[in-house]
């Protein structure tokens, strides 16, 4: 028998305001955000730069354009970028950095789930007139494509030292750099600190209806703001967006170990089931892996029986735990998708 309302775990971005949220949002304090700024937007800049430990910060529609006027002012045409080979900007960002900042993406494929700083050294290229300069490393904590996977505070400081040596800086993709903090237990500055510039979404794990924010030196956010703005990311009575984030960041950073548990859980209970196996996630995305190409069927199984999860490819299915499924919402979820995964692999 299937929920008159599925479940949704396709993502944590899939959450709806709460209650106290939308008023928070309609009770925003605003003003003209591109004459002379939105107070409520000041507001929440000003916060999010005293909690990464950065200068400065500035609001975005979201996480992908932060990213993009980051690698915009970071860089210049004809040079490349390293990255993980399943980073978020080098696979979902539909090329931006190669058609808005002509820039070429240069991914590192580590030997494990996350690359190091040994991976890392073995892509910087020697100095030739074949090959295009490098200039920047970017690094994404915690890794949406290694599903939620933290890189240690350990591990960013030994590549932010190896770009140093290389005269490179460093951009972190933070979307869920509040989930990587929650899980290593560590003030989020110490591992902002690790990074020239930084972005933080807060329209996944913290639950606001959209943005992020841009983190950095403020020479550096200043020319972000005209590579926001060349992207048409002006915005006006701003403050109506950035009440969600603020309230986001002030009630819910707290609760997102609870999301880390309920993941686990669910794990638990699905690994094994019809021959799957399930990557032990690290924080709030759990990745299922089948032992046949049947991810389709799978998903819509699990659709007809009441949860929603998405296919990453044909052999791995995703679930994400988020605000609105609590932990009993998550035990329904479980115990569903094991009977959708015994079913479909069982033919």
């Amino acid at each position: 028998m299937s929920h008159a309302t599925p479940i949704d775990l396709r993502s944590d971005t899939v959450t709806r305001p709460t209650a106290a949220m939308r008023q928070a949002m309609a009770n925003a304090e605003v003003g003209d955000d591109v004459l002379d700024g939105d107070p409520t937007t000041q507001q929440l800049e000003a916060l999010v730069a005293e909690r990464l430990g950065k200068e400065k910060a500035l609001f975005f529609p979201s996480g992908s354009m932060a990213n993009q006027a980051a690698i915009w002012v970071h860089t210049r045409p004809g040079t490349e970028l390293l990255c993980d080979a399943d980073a978020h900007i080098y696979r979902w960002e539909i090329a931006a950095a190669a058609g808005l900042c002509g820039v070429q993406c240069h991914p590192v494929q580590g030997q494990g789930a996350l690359f190091t700083v040994d991976d890392l050294r073995g892509h910087l290229r020697a100095p030739s007139i074949h090959a295009p300069e490098p200039s920047l490393v970017c690094l994404e904590n915690t890794h949406n494509g290694a599903g939620g996977a933290v890189t240690s505070l350990a591990d960013m400081q030994a590549m932010q030292q190896l770009a140093a040596t290389h005269g490179l800086p460093v951009h972190l993709d933070g979307a869920r750099l509040w989930n990587a903090a929650t899980a290593l237990q560590l003030p989020i500055s110490a591992l902002a600190a690790c990074a020239d510039t930084v972005m933080v979404s807060f329209s996944k794990g913290l639950g606001a209806p959209v943005g992020a924010c841009l983190a950095g030196p403020p020479e550096f956010i200043t020319k972000a703001h005209r590579a926001r703005k060349r992207f048409g990311g002006g915005m006006r009575q701003s403050g109506i967006l950035t009440a969600g984030a603020l309230f986001a960041l002030q009630h819910h950073y707290g609760r997102l170990a609870e999301d880390h548990a309920s993941a686990t859980y669910l794990a638990q209970v699905v690994d094994g089931a019809g021959g799957a196996r399930v990557v032990m996630p690290h924080t709030n995305i759990v990745m299922i892996d089948l032992p046949t190409r049947r991810a389709a069927p799978v998903v819509t199984r699990a659709r007809e029986l009441g949860v929603r999860i998405s296919e990453w490819h044909p052999g791995r299915v995703r679930a994400v735990t988020h605000l609105n499924a609590p932990v009993g919402v998550v035990a329904t979820a479980a115990a569903l998708i094991r009977q959708a995964l015994e079913e479909v692999l069982a033919i």
